[in-house]
């Protein structure tokens, strides 16, 4: 482990923490293969101060759309699922209303016009796979697949899972299980459905002051695509209901568990490569640059990760790919400097990710070239 780095990225969220900008910081790196950064820093529970450990794992949200492309894309590489196919050929009920043409290309570049969940639902109804993907198949496209582009904010993940189940015969979850996390080492690590037998390690999140204007604010931009009761606050993500279920489009994960993943993208970790190095330049490269039809942003997709570093443009950072989870976790990989970067933390703010972009800015410096 890189000693010089590794102090530098304790000492910077010891000050966060600290100061009270933060309450339970993660942060890993590796770098070619090596885990150089393993750093914590603060409690994963403020009403019992069990402190954070490397294992610990915290509700990420959109973070784990990146898990859930990989295995997507792992599952391709291995010629079980293909990008061009009609989903229709796995499933066949997602036909209905003219999606006849939708692919696996459209819904991991969120092109595939199914962003919105039915307004009614609900924390009980969200954990309910057979409900989720039912309503889904059954919904009217917004548009025709592949034309325009909507982030699907709690779609993405049941759309991947479904295809994925009908493909496979098995979950998500379970997918993810057998051909990456358990491989890699990190099963107890990185979870869509957390085992409840393990919920006593996951992180509690807790919310800054004067979060409750904030979420309004953040829950009126999303109301189109998901009704405020599933949007993710606190509450939401501590749920046991919510934490135990099959929602991929979030994740409950350590940085150490999806940094490894990332590293395990871009080549060898103890012995284990997700995918080939053609399949690596496939899935990292831009698929589509498009304008967020609803929330008014640019947006440059990959096969399911977003181009360029958190903080900064995919013209400044276009070789590193990732996501991002509203309130302020990421994991990252650069292809070119061979650096797979993750920060978790349990401080809940959709406003800012300062954490991870000044972190992440410090170990790219570093790690450069």
């Amino acid at each position: 482990m890189s000693s010089n780095l590794q102090q530098l990225v304790q000492d910077s969220i010891d000050e966060l923490v600290g100061s009270g900008a933060e309450t339970g910081v993660q942060v890993a790196v590796y770098h070619h293969g090596d885990l150089v950064v393993d750093a914590v820093a603060g409690v994963a529970d403020q009403e019992t101060g069990r402190p954070v450990a490397s294992d610990t794992p915290f509700y990420s949200a959109s973070t784990g759309k990146g898990a859930s492309a990989t295995v997507a894309n792992v599952l391709v590489d291995r010629g079980v699922l293909s990008y061009d196919a009609p989903i229709v050929e796995v499933w066949p009920e997602f036909g209905a209303h003219g999606k006849e043409k939708t692919t696996l290309r459209h819904v991991l570049t969120h092109s595939a016009g199914v962003p919105a969940l039915p307004s009614t639902t609900t924390v009980e109804s969200i954990t309910d796979w057979t409900q989720m993907t039912e309503a889904l198949a059954g919904a009217e496209p917004w548009w025709e697949p592949g034309t325009k582009m909507v982030y699907h904010a709690q779609t993405f993940g049941f759309l991947v899972g479904e295809i994925v189940r009908r493909a496979t015969g098995k979950t998500i979850s379970q997918v993810l299980r057998e051909e990456i996390t358990e491989p890699l080492g990190v099963a107890d690590e990185l979870y869509f459905g957390v085992p409840a037998a393990e919920l006593p390690r996951v992180a509690k999140l807790t919310e800054p002051g004067g979060f409750d204007e904030t979420f309004a604010m953040v829950a009126d931009m999303f109301a189109k695509l998901a009704p405020p009761a599933v949007s993710p606050n606190a509450a939401y993500a501590n749920s046991p209901e919510v934490l135990t279920a099959d929602i991929p489009s979030g994740a409950t994960t350590s940085a150490r568990g999806i940094a490894k993943m990332y590293a395990a993208l871009l080549g060898e970790v103890d012995g284990v490569r997700l995918v080939r190095a053609e399949r690596l330049a496939e899935i990292s490269s831009p698929v589509l640059v498009a304008q967020d039809d609803l929330l008014g942003s640019p947006a440059t997709w990959a096969m399911g990760y977003l181009i360029g570093r958190l903080g900064l443009t995919p013209e400044e950072t276009p070789y590193t790919f990732g996501m991002m989870g509203m309130g302020g976790s990421v994991g990252w990989a650069d292809t070119s400097s061979g650096v797979a970067f993750a920060l978790t933390k349990n401080l809940f703010d959709p406003t800012q990710s300062n954490a991870a972009v000044q972190i992440g800015n410090l170990v790219a410096k570093s790690l450069a070239g």
